[in-house]
């Protein structure tokens, strides 16, 4: 039997308790509230506080920043889904007249469009957007501050412009159909562009002594697509759950693995740290652990979601401070500790409702060349990988058709097809001109640039 999901073993959650408990003391942060989620469920929750006496719960609204750009992606592929415009489609196709429209809509989701960082003028976030009531207040004289994707650069104005573009298409303002597309179908009902109480005020802790001091909380206007959301950690892990599995009525499980892919060209320091950014999406390497979600601040104000898919774990991190404790690594630990300390337990294997011959006839080893491969066929469909543990390797999705397309890696994209003798036998693998065969360069295979006719030989 496996341990219930709703519950963690008492070791586990003494280990998260003291992880939050750690983090609160050390990086002076007024509270931190946080959650874990695995199985799609909330396992753990936690919070600490300066208060004595009280501690917030996963009711309490708290400010997550940046995770709002997330939110504003899922609105936009929700925009690709229903047809109403491609990723690579330029800005200027749907929402002329800005200046920047030769940047795509995948470019600017991805932060790769060549914005500025920030918008021009006084500190944004510190400001009212009534600062800033148009577009071109946000974007500013000089909006470019890099050829438009070469190089991925966070832009806030970015996610600005992604915010018009659904209230351009949806014919809406974005506020109204957030609530209408996303927050009410996953059930949100803390999330909010507004506070409502019970909610976390937002204070700066002096670096060098135990004192605070109030930070002021802003309507954003026009930046709201780029920062404004608050929330709950309830809410935010029903939302990393939406995240991982993805849900019909809102989007699909394959648009959030889109969602989940890097999609910016990352600079030398970004490889270097395992850091990379998909479509609204932070991705890192940890400590061998791949993690996905996006991390949030505004004065007053520290977030962070993270999700491992493969150990289907996810955590959420909220503080009322300006800066003081890392949210991430912090989230990244609680969901580290619960996948060593509680590993998943994989579901039964099972084998395939049908065996289909044409597919089975496929199975086996394959050389390209002189490397030895594996082809396999599970009810994920059919994988290529090499037997040597190095070089290439992707899964492949069918196209109905038998031939099939791959989804990953060196191959994504390509073509995979079995070339056919004329008595219907597997000659050899054609996949994106690259030539498979059941034995290393098969003389009876039509392999590029043909088979020495003297064979194989020695030295002598």
């Amino acid at each position: 039997m496996t341990t219930p999901r709703e519950e963690l073993l008492p070791g586990t959650r003494r280990a998260l308790l003291h992880r939050i408990a750690v983090a609160q003391a050390e990086g002076r942060a007024p509270s931190l509230v946080a959650a874990v989620v695995r199985g799609g469920e909330t396992v753990w929750t936690g919070a600490r506080t300066s208060v004595e006496g009280h501690a917030p719960d996963g009711n309490v609204q708290y400010r997550i920043g940046s995770i709002t750009k997330t939110f504003t992606a899922v609105l936009v592929l929700r925009l690709r889904d229903a047809g109403m415009l491609d990723l690579g489609d330029p800005l200027e196709k749907h929402l002329p007249g800005t200046g920047v429209g030769e940047a795509t809509v995948a470019e600017l989701l991805a932060h790769s469009g060549g914005l500025a960082a920030e918008t021009p003028g006084p500190w944004w976030e510190r400001t009212p957007g009534t600062l800033r009531p148009d577009l071109a207040d946000v974007l500013g004289e000089r909006p470019l501050v890099h050829p438009v994707g070469r190089r991925f650069h966070y832009s806030n104005p970015g996610y600005a412009l992604l915010g018009a573009l659904v209230e351009k298409l949806r014919g809406a303002p974005w506020e109204e159909v957030l609530q209408r597309e996303v927050l009410e179908p996953l059930g949100l009902r803390r999330t909010g562009v507004r506070p409502e109480a019970p909610h976390a005020g937002g204070w700066a802790v002096h670096p060098w002594a135990d004192v605070m001091l109030p930070e002021p909380t802003e309507d954003l206007g026009r930046m709201a697509p780029a920062g404004q959301l608050w929330s709950t950690t309830d809410d935010l892990a029903r939302f990393a759950a939406f995240l991982a599995n993805g849900d019909e009525r809102v989007l699909s499980a394959e648009s959030l693995r889109e969602m989940r892919t890097p999609a910016a060209p990352a600079g030398t320091v970004d490889v270097a740290s395992g850091y990379a950014y998909c479509l609204g999406m932070e991705i890192r390497h940890q400590e061998g652990r791949t993690l996905v979600g996006h991390t949030g601040s505004l004065p007053g104000f520290l977030a962070c979601l993270v999700i491992s898919v493969a150990d289907d774990v996810a955590a959420v991190v909220l503080a009322n401070c300006t800066s003081g404790p890392s949210p991430f690594t912090v989230a990244a630990d609680l969901v580290r500790i619960v996948a060593e300390s509680e590993p998943r337990i994989p579901a039964p294997w099972r084998p395939l409702p049908k065996s289909e011959p044409a597919v089975l006839e496929l199975v086996g080893q394959w050389y390209w060349g002189t490397q030895a491969f594996a082809l396999r066929w599970s009810a994920d469909g059919i994988s290529l990988e090499p037997l040597s543990g190095t070089g290439r390797r992707s899964r492949f999705r069918s196209n109905g058709d038998g031939t099939w397309t791959g989804l990953e890696g060196y191959y994504a994209g390509e073509l995979l097809r079995p070339v056919r003798r004329p008595d219907g036998s597997v000659s050899h693998l054609d996949l994106g001109s690259f030539v498979f065969t059941r034995r290393p360069y098969d003389e009876g295979a039509p392999v590029p640039g043909g088979v020495d006719p003297d064979g194989w030989r020695g030295i002598g």
